[in-house]
């Protein structure tokens, strides 16, 4: 199998073209053909190979799938004159609907994928070297399905539910489906993957591919997400039981010098020095596509990209209210945001010297190229998007048993979170307050250590603060978007031209 940071290789289940002329059949000698495709193991590993294409397009993680899942949290604000961007933001609707429509077709391109190789896999007539290889193939097949799944049904809630490939027109026009029976499909993709895949492997070219620990992983966040916690738990244990750590240096987790660390569980491979210099937009690729990704320039700040969002004030302050042990600022701060303070630079250049004196604006950090170059107007970051950490394993065990009730544990599992930030030793403390309070301090360690990773929102959602009125009050006090929200808004709207292109779906409510 090849590195995935070379592959270029798109879907392959498309037939061949004919004129339908009884004298005269033509077909393209470029266009793989179905029926002569899918018979070996080779043709397996260009499938599966294509699955993890869709994680470099423009609508996924090239650009617009760090937006989509940033943009609606209270730690992220939108800075965009773009209506596509700012309103995301704003529970509004542009009347361009690229974001959605973009997102929506990147993801659901990777789901037919997926669905062209569980389809055939186990066909007992093909030949594979081994059956473990049989089963890695299947199982990264498997959890890039779910994966897929995961990010729509947590974007737009109702969705079609599809598990075979498009066959004939009326594959075309799916019906949506019961969110939960999404949820369940996506447990089930997870549960099977986890039993399917390797820990490890043993080629270092075939880094980045998805392990048994990330199908644990993500197994255990469905179960989280579907408030099944005892489920969920029990799959984070194994997944602390598989050699995973925190990494030392926090800011290491978001540079290319420490990728696929031991911290890391998944994450998606970029480098500037695959393929060339065209970016991934949302069409046929190209040899000369390349895979690096565009979050850097949208992020970053004024002057050395596009800063079409910032971080609220109201999170920045938020990492000043505990001291570390030393008495200092946390350094999850430094590492997720630029701002002043003494001998402060910006890419290279000195802060006050770039916003003014005094200055107090505050720009996104994490995932920028400061360190290596003067700034990203190229468009090509090269640095991997951590899609899951082990730190986020440990604050979603520890959640889940502040739901069962078991406050010790929480508590052990937050401060090993707060520790790696030289925060101060609170275990005891921690382990003797309220469900309530213990659960707000989870809550805010998940704020300072998630800023600009994409999951503020969806905790938001699922922990019910659209629902409580106090909650939502302090939501609208942090970020003034939320005033755009109204009650069906905690979901994408469905893009417009899926719906005129599928007559028996409908729109979400609150559109």
């Amino acid at each position: 199998m090849k590195n995935l940071k070379y592959i270029l290789i798109v879907l392959v289940m498309l037939g061949s073209a004919s004129c339908g002329d009884e004298y005269l059949e033509l077909t393209d000698p470029n266009q793989i053909d179905k029926a002569t495709f899918w018979n070996t193991e080779e043709d397996f590993e260009k499938g599966v190979n294509g699955i993890y294409q869709s994680m470099y397009y423009d609508g996924s993680y090239m650009r617009l799938a760090p937006l989509a899942l940033d943009l609606r949290g209270d730690d992220v604000r939108g800075d965009s004159p773009w209506p596509v961007i700012d309103l995301a933001g704003r529970f509004g609707r542009a009347t361009d609907e690229l974001l959605q429509h973009w997102t929506w077709i990147a993801f659901y391109g990777g789901v037919h994928r997926a669905n062209n190789v569980i389809s055939r896999i186990e066909n007992p007539e093909i030949e594979f070297s081994s059956q473990e290889a049989r089963d890695a193939l299947h199982g990264q097949a498997l959890f890039l399905r779910g994966l897929y799944y995961m990010h729509l049904v947590t974007w737009f809630n109702n969705i079609p539910l599809v598990l075979e490939p498009y066959e004939t027109p009326d594959d075309f026009y799916p019906e949506q489906s019961d969110p939960a029976a999404v949820w369940n499909q996506i447990i089930q993709d997870f549960q099977q993957a986890a039993e399917l895949l390797p820990q490890s492997y043993t080629d270092a070219s075939d880094l980045g591919r998805a392990t048994k620990g990330a199908a644990t992983a993500y197994l255990g966040k469905a179960y989280l997400f579907t408030e099944q916690y005892q489920a969920a738990a029990n799959e984070f244990q194994k997944v602390m039981g598989m050699g995973y750590s925190l990494m030392p240096n926090y800011a290491d987790n978001f540079t290319e010098e420490h990728e696929n660390n031991a911290e890391s569980i998944f994450e998606i491979q970029f480098d500037r020095e695959v393929g060339g210099a065209e970016l991934g937009w949302v069409r046929m690729p190209a040899a000369n596509w390349s895979k690096t990704s565009a979050r850097a320039i949208t992020y970053a700040p004024v002057g050395f990209g596009w800063s079409d969002v910032l971080p609220t004030r109201w999170a920045f302050e938020q990492f000043m209210i505990e001291p570390t042990a030393e008495g200092n600022v946390d350094p999850r701060l430094d590492a997720t945001m630029f701002y002043n303070y003494p001998g402060a630079t910006v890419y290279g250049v000195p802060y006050e010297q770039q916003y003014g004196e005094g200055t107090t604006d505050i720009y996104p950090k994490k995932y920028q190229n400061y360190r290596t170059l003067p700034d990203e107007f190229d468009w090509r970051s090269g640095i991997n998007e951590r899609l899951m950490r082990y730190a986020d394993v440990l604050l979603m065990y520890a959640e889940t048993q502040i739901a069962l009730g078991n406050m010790t544990e929480a508590a052990k599992y937050i401060q090993m979170v707060r520790s790696r930030a030289n925060l101060p030793d609170r275990e005891a403390e921690l382990a003797a307050m309220s469900p309530n309070e213990l659960f707000m301090e989870l809550a805010h360690q998940r704020l300072l250590e998630f800023t600009f990773e994409g999951k503020r929102f969806d905790d938001i959602r699922r922990w019910g603060w659209l629902e409580d009125p106090e909650m939502l009050a302090d939501l609208k006090a942090r970020d003034s978007e939320f005033n755009g929200y109204t009650p069906g808004r905690e979901f994408y709207f469905i893009p417009q031209a899926e719906l005129d292109r599928h007559p028996a779906m409908v729109q979400n409510p609150g559109y």
